[in-house]
Order: structure tokens, then sequence, then C-alpha cells
């Protein structure tokens, strides 16, 4: 544990087999805490998650970027042994994160009741599709259902896609966008639990964390707008397509439009008085964007954002993944740190979405081989010294 790291000392105990809860641990992780991930005897299933880095060992990339920093024991929780052998080392930790169903959790010891009544120190925090508590708590729910449930999925794609795809069904965001949202509920949840200083049961709902996102289209149900698809989209701006890739151009403020008129030229149709009125550029919004759409397709990406955010225009550049991964931008703030695998190139891997002062959080380690740590489990090793002198 680094001890200049603001969860160092922390120890937290994951049974993850999902992204929402293994992301959850992932960022404890990543702010220093000691997260041991107790892998049932046929191991974590998103180990076998494809696309996989290394077949022979069976790394996948997903594990490796939900895993690094993490440490691995092996435990069989359908036997008594087992669990004794869990409880000791719930004994040591702060945070137990799980996403075991909930008609599993009592014959592995991992209900409600029993763990708040062997362990009433410890933060228990539950993360499922759709939280601990209701009608649909048993249910199950993939990327793709909790995105849908949550009300994003149905309104993607929109704008520009959508002008150029119309016949096209709703889409899923690329990766686990939903599930990480969940994972960053359950962590932020789970720190503000442990900053309690009580031990207690912390239910998070992926569908919930993610109705966040669309919050704007959930404020209005309330007047009886509903969203849709087709119609979703800024008045004018949005996705613009250029002469070599896209760009996303936004102007909500009054020195924004003035700077997207300089941009432009400042030809006739943009001086014209009555668009110095907000409303009557949103009311005019599709003759803008057809001529904005017909400026932007004879200029290059990298001139129209240098020159946009000169002029204080919001817009910047979609890249692909290796342009984010090698941008000037992500270079400087230091976004990307080597992950260091045996027989791999080093590959770059997002240390935190957040840091704590002037320098990136490290990367603490790779991904863990399987059952690394199981001296942890031996009589006592659960115990952190600080706690047991506190």
């Amino acid at each position: 544990m680094d001890p200049l790291l603001p969860l160092s000392g922390v120890r937290v105990v994951e049974t993850a087999s999902a992204v929402a809860a293994a992301y959850a641990g992932r960022l404890l992780a990543a702010m220093g805490a000691e997260v041991v991930l107790v892998e049932p005897p046929g191991l974590c299933p998103l180990r076998r998650e494809a696309p996989m880095l290394d077949a022979e060992s069976g790394t996948g990339a997903l594990f490796a970027s939900l895993a690094a920093g993490k440490k691995s024991v092996i435990l069989d929780l359908s036997g008594a042994e087992g669990r004794a052998a869990f409880d000791r080392l719930l004994t040591g930790a702060d945070i137990l994160v799980d996403d075991t169903p909930l008609a599993d959790r009592p014959a592995l010891g991992l209900d409600r009741e029993g763990i708040a009544g062997r362990h009433p120190h410890l933060v228990h925090l539950s993360i499922l599709p759709f939280g601990a508590e209701g009608p649909k708590a048993t249910w199950k729910g993939t990327e793709i259902n909790v995105l849908h449930a949550a009300g994003e999925g149905a309104l993607l794609p929109n704008g520009l896609s959508a002008d150029l795809f119309p016949e096209r069904p709703p889409l899923k965001i690329a990766g686990h966008f939903a599930e990480r949202q969940g994972g960053v509920a359950g962590a932020l949840s789970a720190l503000a639990a442990l900053w309690s200083g009580m031990g207690q049961f912390v239910d998070v709902s992926v569908q919930d964390a993610n109705l966040a996102v669309g919050a704007f289209a959930i404020q209005r149900y309330g007047d009886g707008s509903v969203e849709h698809r087709s119609t979703r989209s800024f008045r004018y701006g949005g996705v613009v397509a250029c002469a070599d890739g896209h760009v996303e151009l936004l102007t909500l403020e009054e020195h924004q439009w003035k700077g997207l008129v300089t941009l432009l030229g400042a030809p006739d149709w943009a001086t014209d008085p009555a668009l110095s009125d907000a409303a009557e550029r949103s009311r005019r919004g599709a003759e803008i964007n057809a001529r904005i759409r017909d400026w932007a397709r004879h200029h290059p990406v990298e001139e129209l954002v240098r020159r946009a955010q000169a002029l204080g225009v919001p817009m910047a550049r979609y890249n692909s993944p290796e342009q984010v991964v090698s941008g000037a931008h992500e270079r400087a703030r230091g976004t990307f740190a080597d992950l260091h695998l045996p027989g791999l190139p080093p590959l770059p891997l997002q240390t935190a979405p957040f840091r704590f002062g002037p320098d990136p959080l490290p990367l603490t380690g790779p991904p863990p081989a399987p059952g690394a740590d199981q001296a942890l489990l031996e009589e006592g090793a659960g115990t952190i010294p600080w706690r047991a002198t506190a």
C-alpha cells in the first residue's frame, strides 16, 4: 500500500462477477485501498471475457482493466471451511463489494443479516442490476438491459446519427457504459458509508445510477414531453461532419455564438440582426445547422478545432481509440499509464478518472494471478495492523 494514496490502510473484499461491482473495486484500488478479489474455484468469469490479451493464460482485456492493482484469493463459499476463511478475511476488512444474486447469498454466507450479525463494523456494498429491494430485485440484467431500462438506450442514436441513419434501431453505447456508471455510484456510496464510521448495508441499483444520465429527459416528463431519438438533438450544432472526420459543436452562451459567427467568417446570413436573439436562433435551428454543415465539410477537423477553441467556441474532435490514447490533452494530464503484463508490450490503461493533487494517481499494480494471495487466508492474516492497534 502506498501511504500517500488517499485510501491507504483501507481493506476491501470483493466478490464480483460483473463489471459494475468490479469497477467499484477498481476505483477503490486506484485510490490506494487493498482490494482482495475472492474468486470461486472456477475463477472470476470476467477473466474469460473477450477480447483476450493472452489466450494461453486466459487474461482478458476487460479483466485486466478492472482488476489492476487488486489481490486474488480462491475460496469455495459453498463449504463451511471456505465460509470460515472468508469470515476471517472480513474481520480485518472495511468494505465488502458484492454482486452475488440475492437468492444465492444465504447459502454462501453473504446474506445481509448474516454479514451484519458477524461483522457489524463492515460496509456491505451490494451492487445489482435493479438493486436489492423492490419488485425487480431478483431480476437478472446485463449491460444492454440496464441501459435501456434507465431510458438512455432508447434515445440512441440521435442528432446527426439519426439524420444520417433514420432506419437504424436503438443502439447500445460501446463498452460497458451503464455498468461502469453503477460502479462509480457504488464506490462513492461505499466511501460515504465508510466516512460515517458505522457498519451498514449499502444498496446500489445500476439502473438507478443510469437514470441520472438521462436526467434531462426525465425532468421533461413533468410537462408531458417524451423525448425520442429522432427529435432529440441540439437546435443547432451537435455532431458535424468535416472534410476528414467529425466534431461536436455546442453554443449555449451568447459569447459562444458570437465566436461561432467569427469562425464562420461572418457571412451575411449569420450576421442577420434577428439571429442576435437566442430564441430566434432556436426557431431557425434547422436552417443554421444546414449552413454550418455545408461550411464544415470543406474544412479539416484539426484546423477547425484549433480555430474554434481560440475563439472560445466549444468544439472538439471525435477521436478514434488510438487518438484518445495518444492525444496531446491526455498526455499532458497523464490520463494513461503503461500496464505491464508478461509477454506483452506495455498496454495503456487509464489510471483513474480523478486525482487528488497535481499528479495523476499511479497504477498500483497489474491484475493478479488466480489465487496469488492465498496467504491472506491464514489464521489472523485477515487483520490489518492499523485496525488492530486503533
